[in-house]
């Protein structure tokens, strides 16, 4: 197996993660990470401020395998910069609780997650634990630990299986996307996100969205841009897995596993997804749709234009933070294209797994640690995160948070499987998307270009 990564890093393919948690070129991160290493590693500062990253983006490489102690301190490769400081505190809190020591090596800012990995295992100084998205995970076959049998795989439906590895993949957080909402103008409007579960209450909701545009203060009902350049990675990616995951359970993978047998798809499901984003087409600011920006989308719901945006949490902060923001709940709502569909997608954008040959029983206890409370704290309260625990006690800061977390307690969320498709598939779909947006396909086009390219990208790549 170690010739197997071996030929992969040497390759360049191999990508870990930053997955986004705000701004655009984090947001980028969030959705172009799971498909585009390079996507992944340009992301993540954003809500936080470049300054941060870019303070800590040295860390890792002025790391090295003997700044942990051999008896139970370990390594941790940290892929999101913007939480550096609450990990640095994390560590240090789990000093004084058990006296041993975790060293936090950050990747980001000007430095390549990739090739910082690349680095250490051709060094022979691979880190104890380290980030990977759930499509690496074939990567490191053989050279994780499994997790099966930990206390913590018992408080979480959220972490990373494996058919041969076992439960290789410790979540840190989740991150959510569906149909954002500004529930204040909702409420206004006399609609109740929670009856959107059907297309024709989402046809309704649209019309008299539109009716009351000028009273309401709206540019348009949606904000959504398939405008692929800018916003291929959106579409081409968490859009897109709308059609694969919406109304399914966590763990139920069957549209994506069909895409991977040679890039096939449900035609039928298709066809009322296409009907679906046909609707949000005819009800979008059409400068947006068709020429927009990531900026000026959120921008654009943060100043209340839109009463839905197709993003997920990670714009929160970018939201918050806009001078002209009045302080409106969010929400999501479902993409109900098919009557019945009541839930969103929420799970890690990345997983902290441990390597074979680190300290291993010290990075059980570790991240055993870190699903506890003391931990939670920080990474709750202090790095704003969104815990994957059930028995986390603690409230997240983010906006979303309780939208988030009431389809989580109802065991509504469904996976992130877009992730585990071929690297690369969303540079072809966003481009349907934005053909559909300009009126150059109908419906039934849509879904028959869909088929198109997606088995031939799969037979050709």
């Amino acid at each position: 197996m170690k010739k197997k990564l071996i030929a992969l890093i040497l390759a360049g393919v191999m990508a870990v993660g930053l997955t986004a948690c705000g701004g655009a070129a984090a947001d980028a991160g969030a959705g172009a990470a799971a498909d585009s290493g390079a996507a992944a590693d340009s992301g993540a500062a954003a809500d936080s401020g470049d300054a941060a990253a870019a303070d800590s983006g040295d860390t890792a490489a002025a790391a090295d395998a003997g700044s942990a102690d051999a008896a139970g301190g370990i390594r941790l490769l940290n892929g999101k910069p913007e939480i550096d400081n609450q990990l640095q505190a994390l560590a240090q809190k789990y000093k004084e609780e058990t006296g041993a020591n975790v060293t936090i090596e950050t990747i980001g800012g000007d430095t390549s997650a990739s090739d910082e990995l690349k680095k250490m295992y051709q060094a022979d100084n691979m880190p104890d634990i380290f980030v990977i998205e759930a499509n690496q995970a074939d990567t490191w076959d053989g050279m994780l630990v499994d997790f099966t049998g930990e206390a913590w795989t018992n408080d979480t439906d959220y972490a990373l299986t494996h058919d041969t590895m076992g439960t290789i993949g410790f979540p840190y957080t989740v991150e959510a996307t569906a149909l954002a909402y500004n529930a204040d103008v909702l409420e206004k409007a006399g609609i109740d996100p929670a009856t959107l579960t059907t297309p024709a209450a989402w046809k309704s909701a649209a019309e008299t969205l539109d009716s009351k545009k000028a009273d309401l203060g709206l540019t348009a009902v949606f904000g959504w841009c398939a405008e692929p350049a800018n916003l291929g990675w959106s579409s081409g990616t968490h859009v897109f897995g709308q059609y694969l995951d919406a109304g399914l359970k966590l763990d139920d993978k069957k549209y994506i596993d069909l895409l991977n047998d040679g890039g096939k798809i449900d035609e039928a499901r298709m066809k009322k997804f296409a009907e679906f984003i046909g609707m949000m087409n005819q009800y979008s600011d059409p400068d947006l749709l068709v020429d927009g920006t990531y900026d000026n989308q959120v921008k654009g719901f943060a100043e209340g234009k839109y009463a839905f945006v197709t993003q997920g949490n990670w714009i929160n902060g970018t939201v918050t933070s806009n001078a002209s923001y009045s302080g409106f709940g969010m929400g999501f709502a479902p993409y109900a294209f098919e009557d019945g569909i009541d839930t969103i997608i929420a799970g890690p954008p990345s997983y902290w797994v441990a390597y074979s040959e680190g300290n291993t029983d010290a990075a059980k206890a570790f991240l055993q640690w870190v699903s506890d409370d003391s931990a939670q704290d920080i990474l709750v309260n202090e790095a704003g995160l969104i815990s994957p625990f059930k028995d986390c006690k603690f409230d997240a800061a983010d906006p979303f948070y309780a939208s988030i977390k009431s389809y989580m307690d109802a065991g509504k969320t469904s996976g992130w499987h877009t992730m585990l498709k071929k690297d690369g598939l969303q540079n072809v779909t966003c481009q349907v998307f934005a053909d559909y947006a300009q009126g150059k396909l109908d419906a039934d086009s849509f879904v028959s270009t869909m088929a198109q390219v997606c088995q031939t990208y799969y037979a050709e790549n």
